[in-house]
């Protein structure tokens, strides 16, 4: 199974973990990397993410429904923030990207605030 780790020890040893109990091979294709480098080539790679959630103790609700773009990252590095989010200050939806058939079209949505954390709730999408 891959997973996205980066630096997170604990959380690369639960994947492990978990696995191995499986019977599967946890495969960390990003660890070690640095996280600036893997926001920066996951948009040159040619990938669309909306921020979904954000933790508001870090990032700014603002952010919720906008797509990850070169403007995040700098608020992100300007409030020193991790670039990927690695310790859950944001979360996002790949919406699209070189593997894809389709893509997720986001039609109406809206924020909302579940147990301190702000949500994008999408109403509506299409597949394109």
């Amino acid at each position: 199974m891959v997973f996205g780790d980066i630096y997170l020890q604990e959380h690369r040893d639960w994947v492990e973990r978990v696995c191995d109990k499986l019977g599967i091979r946890a495969i960390e294709p990003l660890w070690g990397m640095k996280p600036e480098s893997v926001f920066i080539d996951f948009l040159k790679a040619g990938f669309n993410a909306v921020i979904v959630c954000v933790n508001p103790k870090f990032v700014d609700r603002r952010w919720v429904g906008r797509q990850l773009d070169m403007d995040f990252l700098n608020y992100l590095k300007e409030n020193e923030i991790d670039p990927c989010g690695e310790n859950g200050e944001y979360h996002t939806l790949v919406t699209n990207g070189p593997l894809f058939g389709k893509s997720i079209k986001i039609l109406e949505s809206r924020s909302v605030e579940i147990n301190n954390y702000w949500f994008l709730d999408i109403l509506e999408y299409e597949l394109i």
